[in-house]
């Protein structure tokens, strides 16, 4: 009777690790697969578009060239000797997916990998606010 409810346990502990085990296994994220949508080769070829500035004017007065538009500031900038430069002060850690704000409990602490002009940035590239 005693090796029976020996088998039992034992039994039933094999059986608690397993499914513990398939349960570990199955929360693993799976690899993301990246998709391009790509022409087909023998697809024509796109028209090309005139921009207002190539076309001459219907008066024949030439056109003044149209000054060009300068980048506008990237959203986010590495760090510097780990802190956020000027200007980028939201912290964003990649392992953790959270993006921390200045005054915020663990900002000091945070050694960042990305730094943000705005939460709204680091929202946008899929972090989330650290809780308070």
């Amino acid at each position: 009777m005693r090796c029976r409810r020996r088998f039992r346990w034992i039994f039933l502990l094999a059986l608690a690790g397993g499914g513990a085990a398939l349960l570990l296994r199955s929360r693993r994220a799976l690899p993301s697969t990246t998709f391009v949508d790509v022409p087909p080769a023998d697809a024509p070829a796109a028209p090309a578009i005139q921009h207002p500035a190539e076309e001459p004017p219907a008066g024949g007065q030439p056109v003044a060239a149209v000054a060009a538009v300068p980048d506008a500031a990237p959203m986010w900038v590495e760090p510097v000797d780990g802190q956020c430069p000027e200007g980028y002060p939201v912290k964003a850690n990649d392992n953790s997916g959270i993006y921390h704000l200045p005054g915020g409990r663990f900002y000091d602490r945070t050694v960042p990998e990305r730094c943000y002009a705005s939460a709204e940035g680091a929202e946008a590239d899929g972090y989330r606010r650290a809780k308070a």
